[in-house]
């Protein structure tokens, strides 16, 4: 193969695009990104315009391509597509979207979710789907649709996922990969088709779904607008490509027995891959597909570097207007002068509700212990415990169905040598970092680089991930966390109905205000 030829990942995320060229060794060319806005019109709503998730990702590209990729005469071989999983569109007959793409990260759908949960069919669909009953997920977004928004669900010609709407604007195919599927809700992950006890709730029928297919497989060709105005052969494979949790834990090289990742970006997750599903009584796990013989289970936070970028946001000094990196920097090695435990000040990160492994959409922030002595420093490594403490909260329910012996750090925030040395010590583990965070895209150019025939299969492509260990536990912070997070644990718990209360009287106060 000619050593110009190259690779284009395309990473929709949560509130940006992430553009990304690889060589087909797998070293990097060029990397863009742009950025794009979420919004929460009522309590518990979180939408995003497809429209300027489309052009945004078209100038990206455009611009990665043009002033990146094209002039160091590289030829575009392969594109791979992921994107953030639960997200739900509603598109007419004509393509055309009826408002705006739900996120994961909306809660309207908490009656249906706790419905379902308490329904003699919930177990059942949990175990054929792997999708915890939650507001997350797009069965639990339409059902709401079918019972709350009748004119645009009556409307509805297909529901879609962000990727599968972008894909369609390119190729004109609706179509959904095995792993963006199998986070629906939705997939029966056994038989990889959609499960119909999980459609009967939702008020649909298959048809008004995409058509599935492997994570390998290709929607078509780039039409022949794009074709000219990016500048791309007609020859170019489009490779479908598969969610970012899933690519995240391939891009990490955590494949084996006795390794996990952990994952913060704006929320986070911890995962691990196996050939066979976690059967969890409590349904506090996902188990998702990445291909027919593989399986991606965990569990995800809804509230990573959001909560850190929201309390530098209110609290930090910044260099310039937009600076928000400034910031961090500086709350990060103010953080570093804290022992570990902040001296008793604990902070629940719950801003946006909380999935694993509480899975309550009610949940809510707090710091608890403050005492005359705590100072900013001592809020700002509190924050970061927090956040902490959550995801290690599902490390160690998952490790009664997995042996962890090392873990995998990726993702902006987890990256970051304060996040990771952290993470160590409260696990009391090995960290393993590579020098870029971008594991994401490292998966997507896998898949193309696997179809390619760059690798023979997926567990020649993650053998290729070689990562450094780079961060030790320091066992008296771990004495301290052990000490701590207990008292984090049941505060998670113990605040059950004053979370329920404080919802349900915000839900009244917009009720009387609008």
């Amino acid at each position: 193969m000619d050593n110009k030829e190259c690779i284009i990942t395309v990473e929709l995320g949560t509130n940006g695009v992430r553009v990304m060229a690889f060589t087909l060794n797998g070293e990097v060319i060029a990397s863009m990104k742009g950025s794009y806005p979420t919004f929460h019109t009522e309590p518990d709503y979180s939408e995003q315009d497809p429209e300027q998730i489309f052009i945004t990702m078209l100038y990206v590209l455009k611009n990665l391509l043009t002033e990146r990729v094209h002039p160091k005469h590289y030829h575009v071989v392969s594109m791979c597509f992921s994107a953030s999983m639960h997200s739900v569109l509603s598109i007419d007959r004509n393509g055309e979207p009826l408002g705006n793409v739900i996120t994961w990260a909306d809660n309207r759908g908490k009656k249906e979710a706790l419905d379902l949960k308490n329904s003699p069919f919930g177990k059942k669909i949990y175990d054929a789907t792997g999708t915890p009953i939650h507001p997350m997920s797009p069965l639990i977004k339409i059902a709401w649709m079918s019972r709350n928004d009748n004119e645009r669900f009556g409307n509805t010609y297909k529901f879609l996922s962000i990727k599968s709407y972008i894909l369609q604007q390119l190729t004109g195919e609706y179509v959904q990969d095995y792993s963006l599927a199998s986070a629906t809700g939705l997939l029966n992950i056994h038989n990889r088709s959609w499960e119909p006890e999980a459609l009967s709730f939702a008020g649909i029928k298959a048809d008004a779904l995409p058509d599935v297919i492997p994570v390998f497989a290709s929607p078509g060709k780039l039409r022949k607008e794009y074709q000219k105005s990016l500048g791309l052969p007609e020859n170019l494979r489009i490779l479908i490509g598969s969610s970012d949790g899933c690519l995240a834990t391939l891009g990490g090289g955590v494949w084996e027995e006795g390794k996990a990742t952990i994952t913060i970006e704006d929320s986070g997750a911890m995962r691990t891959v196996g050939k066979v599903v976690i059967r969890d009584e409590k349904q506090r796990f996902f188990n998702y597909l990445l291909t027919e013989n593989y399986y991606i289970s965990g569990g995800p936070t809804n509230n990573g570097g959001v909560v850190f970028e929201w309390f530098t946001k209110q609290f930090g000094d910044f260099k310039g207007p937009f600076d928000i990196d400034y910031a961090m920097e500086n709350f990060m090695r103010e953080a570093a002068t804290v022992s570990a435990g902040s001296e008793g000040l604990i902070f629940l990160p719950y801003l946006l509700g909380e999935r694993a492994p509480i899975w309550n959409a009610n949940a809510r922030g707090s710091y608890f212990g403050i005492n005359i002595k705590h100072e900013k420093q001592h809020f700002v490594r509190a924050t970061i415990e927090g956040i902490l403490y959550e995801v290690y909260s599902i490390g160690k329910i998952l490790e009664e169905h997995r042996r962890i012996d090392t873990l995998t750090v990726n993702g902006s925030f987890a990256s970051t040598p304060l996040f990771a040395q952290m993470i160590s010590d409260i696990f009391n583990k090995p960290v393993n970092t590579g020098t870029n965070p971008d594991s994401i895209a490292r998966g997507a150019y896998l898949l193309s680089a696997i179809d390619l025939g760059v690798f023979k299969n997926l567990d020649d492509a993650a053998r290729s991930i070689d990562l450094p260990l780079s961060f030790r536990p320091h066992l008296h912070n771990h004495v301290a966390y052990q000490k701590y997070f207990p008292i984090f644990d049941r505060l998670s718990m113990k605040l059950y109905d004053e979370f329920e209360a404080i919802a349900t009287l915000q839900h009244e106060q917009y009720i009387n205000v609008t």
